[in-house]
C-alpha cells in the first residue's frame, strides 16, 4: 500500500466520535439496529463490509442488514414497511424517491444531527450531492454518493472495429457513428448478434440529452406544474434517443431485450457501451473475459448529466434513533466512504474521499474514474416532489412505447403529458 495512503487511513481510523447530546438521545448499553439496502451479490458485499466495520468500532450495536436484491421489490418492501410503521431502522433512499416519505413525516430529520456532529461536517461533502436531500429548509437524510450517467464500454470490441477510446468531448454524432460500427451480424446469418448500445427506456435515461438540446423535463423547475417535453428543444431530443432503436436499431428492439437484458449482453461481452452510474462497477470488475473502461456522455448543445445519488435515512419511528445516528455518521466519515469507494460502489460524496486513491485507484478499473468527477459541476436533478416517482414511471412507459416502435414520438409525448398532470396537482 503507498506511504500516502497508509498516512490518510491511518488518520482517519484514528478520528473517533466525541460523546455530546444527539437528538435522538445516546445509545443504550447493547443497542440493536437495521440497515435495509438493495442491489446485486457484489453491492450486498460492499455493505456486509461496512458493517463488519463498523462492528469492530462499535461491539455495543449491533446492526442486521437487510439485502432485497431488485429495485422493484425494495421499493415495494420500502411502502409496505413505512405504512405498517416497520420500517428499518436506516435505509438507502434515493433523491428522486425520499420526498414522498419525507412529505408524510415518516423520516428523522438528519440536519440537526449534522449540526452536533464532530465526525461530519456539511462543507465536507459535495453541495451537488446534499442540496436535492433538504426538504422544506431540513436536511433530511445523509448522501453517501453522486454520479453521472456515463457510458461503460467493451474496450476490446472497440479496437476489433478499429475505434479510438471515446474523447471527453464527442459529439451526438460521435457517439451514434460508434453505436452503428459496433452493431454487427458476427455470424452472417442476418440476425444482429453484438449490438452497439445498449440502455434502460426511461425518464431519466432521456433526461441529460433533453437538458444537453437546451430543453427540460418539466415547465419551472423549483415549481413545476406540468411536463414540458412538448417543447421544440425536448422533442428533438427525444426523437434523437428513440431514432437510436427504430431508426437506427442501434440497440436491442423490445424482443431482444426481453430475451436477455442489456446489461447481461454487456457482462457478456456482446454489446459495446451501457449507460450505467456508478452503481454498476462492483459487478463489473467480474469480468475476466475483456477489457472494459468508461467515459462521459457525448455532449449535445451543452454539457450536461443527470444526478444519481442515494443517501442514509433514517425511519422517524426508529427506537434507537442514537444508535441508527452514530452508523449512519460512521458510513458517512472519511473511513465509512472510505470502504464503500474501495469496492467500486459510490462516487463518494466527501470531496477528500472522492479524489484519494480509494476511488482513483489507477489499478482499479474503471481506469477512468476521473470521468465522474469531472461531471459533477455539469449535473442536474430532476425535480425533488413527493409524485416525482409517479410522474416519472408514467412518462417512462410511454417513452418505451415510442423507443419499440408501438407509438409515435408525438404520440408518446402527448400521453406522457396527460397521463402525468393528476401527479402534479397532487403534489402541491
Amino acid at each position: 500500500m503507498p506511504l500516502t495512503l497508509r498516512l490518510i487511513l491511518l488518520a482517519l481510523i484514528a478520528i473517533a466520535p466525541v460523546a455530546c447530546t444527539l437528538p435522538g438521545g445516546s445509545p443504550t448499553a447493547t443497542s440493536s439496529i437495521s440497515f435495509m439496502v438493495f442491489g446485486d451479490a457484489a453491492e450486498k458485499a460492499a455493505y456486509e463490509r461496512l458493517v463488519a466495520e463498523f462492528r469492530q468500532r462499535h461491539p455495543d450495536i449491533d446492526v442486521t442488514l437487510i439485502h432485497i436484491p431488485g429495485q422493484s421489490d425494495y421499493r415495494k418492501r420500502l411502502g409496505v414497511d413505512f405504512a405498517a410503521g416497520t420500517p428499518a431502522d436506516i435505509v438507502l433512499l434515493n433523491y428522486r424517491r425520499y420526498a414522498a416519505f419525507a412529505a408524510k413525516g415518516a423520516l428523522e430529520p438528519l440536519g440537526p444531527y449534522l449540526d452536533q456532529s464532530t465526525l461530519l461536517s456539511p462543507g465536507d461533502f459535495y453541495t451537488e450531492a446534499m442540496t436535492p436531500f433538504i426538504w422544506k429548509g431540513v436536511l433530511m437524510c445523509i448522501p453517501q454518493n453522486l454520479s453521472s450517467l456515463a457510458v461503460y464500454y467493451n474496450r476490446d470490441l472497440f479496437r476489433a472495429a478499429g475505434l479510438p477510446d471515446p474523447s471527453p468531448d464527442w459529439t451526438w454524432d460521435d457517439f451514434l457513428q460508434t453505436a452503428r460500427t459496433l452493431t454487427q451480424d458476427t455470424d452472417g446469418d442476418g440476425d444482429i448478434d453484438q449490438y452497439g448500445l445498449g440502455t434502460e427506456v426511461s425518464l431519466f435515461r432521456v433526461a441529460p440529452f433533453i437538458w444537453q438540446n437546451g430543453g427540460d423535463l418539466v415547465d419551472h423547475p423549483q415549481t413545476p406544474t406540468r411536463l414540458a417535453l412538448d417543447t421544440p428543444a425536448a422533442r428533438e431530443a427525444i426523437q434523437w434517443f428513440v431514432d437510436l432503436q427504430v431508426k437506427h436499431r442501434v440497440t436491442p428492439d423490445a424482443v431482444a431485450e426481453a430475451a436477455e437484458s442489456s446489461e447481461s449482453r454487456f457482462l457478456n461481452g456482446r454489446l459495446g457501451m451501457f449507460l450505467n452510474s456508478r452503481r454498476g462497477v462492483p459487478t463489473y470488475r467480474t469480468i475476466t473475459g475483456f477489457d472494459w473502461d468508461v467515459a462521459p456522455l457525448p455532449q449535445g448543445r451543452q454539457r450536461a448529466g443527470i444526478l444519481h445519488a442515494d443517501a442514509f435515512c433514517m425511519a422517524q419511528v426508529s427506537r434507537q434513533k442514537a444508535a441508527a445516528w452514530t452508523f449512519i455518521e460512521f458510513a458517512n466519515s472519511g473511513e465509512g466512504q472510505h470502504i464503500i469507494a474501495t469496492t467500486g460502489r459510490t462516487v463518494p460524496s466527501l470531496r477528500i474521499v472522492a479524489g484519494s486513491p480509494a476511488f482513483l485507484d489507477p489499478q482499479a478499473r474503471p481506469a477512468n474514474s476521473q470521468v465522474f468527477l469531472d461531471s459533477i459541476p455539469f449535473i442536474r436533478t430532476v425535480p425533488i416532489m413527493e409524485t416525482w416517482v409517479d410522474i416519472e414511471d408514467l412518462a417512462g412507459e410511454e417513452l418505451k412505447r415510442a423507443f419499440y416502435g408501438q407509438a409515435t414520438v408525438d404520440q408518446a409525448i402527448a400521453a406522457a403529458i396527460a397521463r402525468a398532470q393528476p401527479f402534479f396537482g397532487a403534489s402541491q
